[in-house]
């Protein structure tokens, strides 16, 4: 029978009893801690919007949350390769990353093999962004609006070409589901990202093409291009005058968006918490004004509204990708 304890020994009964407590809940005692250390936020694409987006809300969370967030870029096979490394990812609210269109809601329909399921690998924190797509040409195509292009491209069927950012992205998408709607035939080109795609269309080396509208508009700004609608149901704040592509051509709405996904089984409340920053972040001015100039609307909605919407975008899209027969091996 033991009647004395040592200080030494005492400070050690102590000591593991403590971790035992710890142990029994590390959930709740990494959310009580939760950060104490910098948080990786993966961007599955190169140098853009996503990269952007990323790194004007990260900064600014990472003023209330009292960690930096640290952006790593993580490029490739359309944004799987960076997506995947963030469902692999210990789900312990150090590693979140950037989802896309095209990787949460596109891929899964065009790729023949996935390393990841885009609504099962992941636990969504908030949307953060979404924007329009843009229909744009050149000055010199005779058509001026929407409906005399339509009846240029049906006039002359497959003679045109239309640039994207490249196989299956939502730029890509956005032609196909045009041409579905319209009956109007053209070529698809792709191009490695928005800078070539503007410089293809500045040069005349292409005709038309799809982009983010935040790409498209600075050029039509300049009268460089010239933007001929815009994706979403209602026209842009920031080009007020330019008419949506639905005014025209019912039914057709073609939109970028971003969002702040986990990796599945990150505990609730960190997902809750990092949903509270983010949403807050969207809603500061410093955020807001830079997302006004890019012709970005932010968003902000729960875990689950969000998870929703990614997977009614996965059905929408994986739809116009099977009619258009659109596949990456």
């Amino acid at each position: 029978m033991i009647k004395y304890l040592t200080r030494r020994s005492l400070a050690a009964a102590t000591a593991l009893l403590s971790v035992a407590a710890l142990s029994a809940s590390p959930a709740a005692a990494q959310g009580r801690a939760y950060p104490n250390q910098p948080i990786r936020v993966i961007v599955p694409f190169s140098a853009g919007t996503s990269d952007t987006v990323a790194r004007l809300v990260g900064q600014q969370m990472s003023q209330t949350l009292g960690q930096p967030l640290v952006v790593e870029s993580r490029p490739g096979a359309g944004g799987n390769i960076g997506s995947e490394a963030c469902a692999r990812a210990t789900p312990d609210g150090y590693t979140i990353c950037l989802g896309t269109i095209s990787s949460h809601a596109i891929n899964p329909s065009i790729f023949t093999r996935m390393p990841y399921d885009n609504l099962r690998d992941f636990a969504p924190i908030t949307q953060l962004a979404s924007q329009p797509n843009a229909l744009a040409v050149t000055n010199d195509l005779p058509a001026r609006n929407v409906q005399e292009l339509i009846t240029l491209l049906r006039s002359k069927p497959g003679q045109f070409n239309y640039g994207s950012s490249g196989v299956g992205t939502s730029i890509h998408l956005a032609g196909a589901l045009f041409s579905q709607l319209t009956g109007a035939e053209m070529e698809h080109v792709p191009y490695r990202g928005s800078g070539q795609i503007m410089t293809a269309l500045l040069t005349g080396e292409l005709p038309l093409a799809f982009d983010n509208f935040s790409s498209a508009w600075p050029f039509a700004r300049e009268g460089k291009i010239r933007v001929l609608g815009v994706g979403s149901l209602q026209r842009s704040p920031t080009a007020p005058d330019v008419p949506t592509i639905a005014e025209t051509v019912p039914g057709f709405e073609s939109l970028s968006w971003h969002g702040f996904f986990a990796p599945a089984g990150t505990p609730p409340e960190i997902v809750a918490r990092l949903n509270k920053e983010a949403v807050a972040a969207l809603q500061s001015e410093t955020v807001a004004a830079r997302f006004r100039e890019l012709g970005i609307t932010p968003v902000g909605n729960t875990p689950d509204e969000f998870r929703a919407f990614v997977a009614s975008e996965t059905q929408r899209w994986g739809e116009v990708a099977r009619k258009a027969n659109i596949r990456v091996e």
